[in-house]
């Protein structure tokens, strides 16, 4: 936004905060926001055409539209460990921080999970705390993310090329600033793909797996990325039991949610940080004191819950929808959900999903997917109205297309044969099994989109 300058590469918690009050101050936003009200259900009311929506606090609402803006990553799952309730220190989930933060300072604290989160909290946990015990079910790749104060120069460009910017994010696979190489990783030597790789690293964020373009596709070229990656954590980290664990990695790079971190492996070599593999010794229970393993306890103060989200589906759920004849969005998606574009559902007339199922959503630079959804509802209820139409609602058959597309298109990938990935639900207990975001790149699912709005919404049944 106009009149707002980022200070780094990738800015912390408070200045994306301050960002946000300073783009719905200066937009006029809060007038039209009710905050602290937490959504317990929402009812579609036929009669009516109408959304019954109510808060925790008995408020009702009534709108012709609900339109679901619930992340796709704001349901915390916290694991089913025996004896949580029997600890006697503190606990935490890192998807609901306390706001006041927390004391780690002569504490001895243990965090269970390394994803993405666990990978960027951990290095912050262990410089404040006495004692910090890392337990690790599933080893993962991180590339250092460099980050950096911006520098005038690099902001003048941004501010000079924004047009340009933009445009390349918005016909971008991942919706990033950059376009993936065309090229193989086996178009060049050994020699000259190392060095690529090794500038890659040296650079930082996502970009290694933009530097050839069958990463994702190719076992091989996969194994070759994900080699160099492996072959880095055992020269960061000086404990070779420790690497060993670290890089016992069992999925191709990138079939996973990719994360960067600040000084992640160089954590390890810290002699207040120590490693537990959970693939040798599994949790046992927790107890009053910490963490009993198979093969021991662990003595400890606070617990950080590392443990992700129960991804894409779990915010739905937790609002209670019900559509057409009372019937509940958790049991329509009982096999995994199913959607139109990752927009609507069958049975929930003029319900939107921003960034749901079946989108590219969380495979994208989210802020691009989430405008992207937006610019379209809105579109879309504006020709309703000038249409004279109240209600709109996705085609069973183009359901049916449309998830066999997703599959489809995911299917020529290496993400599937991930299992225990999270964009498959695997990650909670008794989730069925389906690769839930849309892997056909942003700029094409865009495209798909718009011709579907100049076809007058095919595959939407709509009336007044």
């Amino acid at each position: 936004m106009q009149g707002w300058e980022w200070s780094e590469r990738y800015p912390s918690q408070p200045e994306i905060l301050r960002y946000l009050n300073y783009a719905a101050d200066k937009l006029d936003l809060k007038r039209d926001i009710t905050f602290g009200a937490r959504v317990v259900a929402a009812q579609y009311d036929e009669a009516a055409n109408l959304w019954r929506v109510r808060t925790e606090q008995g408020a009702e609402y009534a709108a012709r539209y609900l339109i679901t803006a619930v992340g796709c990553l704001s349901s915390a799952n916290l694991p089913k460990i025996d004896g949580i309730a029997d600890f006697q220190g503190k606990w935490y989930h890192t998807g609901e921080w306390p706001h006041e933060g927390v004391d780690f300072s002569g504490k001895r604290v243990g965090v269970i999970g390394t994803g993405s989160t666990g990978i960027q909290a951990i290095p912050v946990i262990a410089a404040a705390a006495k004692h910090l015990t890392v337990f690790q079910r599933t080893a993962n790749y991180s590339i250092p993310a460099r980050n950096a104060p911006l520098t005038d120069d690099f902001k003048k460009y941004v501010r000079e090329n924004f047009a340009e910017i933009r445009d390349v994010m918005r016909s971008t696979v991942n919706g990033h600033p950059w376009r993936i190489a065309d090229r193989s990783v086996f178009d060049v030597s050994d020699e000259e793909r190392n060095e690529i790789f090794e500038k890659a690293w040296e650079k930082g964020g996502l970009r290694l797996r933009a530097e050839f373009r069958d990463v994702l596709t190719n076992e091989e070229a996969n194994e070759i990325v994900s080699a160099f990656l492996q072959k880095k954590i055992g020269q960061i980290v000086k404990d070779p039991a420790k690497a060993a664990i670290l890089a016992d990695i069992d999925h191709g790079f990138g079939t996973k949610r990719p994360p960067i971190d600040t000084g992640y492996f160089e954590t390890y070599n810290r002699d207040n940080v120590a490693l537990v593999n959970l693939r040798a010794e599994p949790i046992e229970r927790i107890t009053a004191t910490g963490v009993k393993t198979s093969k021991g306890e662990y003595p400890l103060d606070i617990i950080v819950f590392a443990t992700g989200f129960d991804a894409m589906t779990g915010p739905l759920f937790n609002l209670n929808i019900a559509g057409r004849d009372g019937l509940a969005l958790r049991d329509v998606w009982r096999e995994g959900p199913r959607s139109y574009l990752g927009l609507q559902v069958v049975g929930f007339p003029n319900l939107f999903t921003v960034t749901g199922p079946g989108s590219p959503s969380v495979l994208t630079n989210m802020p691009v997917a989430i405008e992207q959804h937006v610019d379209w509802i809105t579109r879309c209820i504006a020709d309703m109205r000038a249409a004279g139409q109240t209600r709109i609602e996705a085609k069973p058959d183009a359901v049916d297309d449309w998830m066999v597309q997703v599959q489809e298109v995911a299917n020529r990938t290496l993400f599937p044969k991930t299992p225990h990935s999270w964009y498959l639900g695997a990650n909670v207990p008794g989730k069925p099994r389906v690769f839930m975001p849309y892997i056909g790149g942003m700029a094409r699912y865009r495209r798909i989109c718009d011709e579907v709005a100049e076809k007058g919404y095919e595959g939407f049944a709509l009336g007044d």
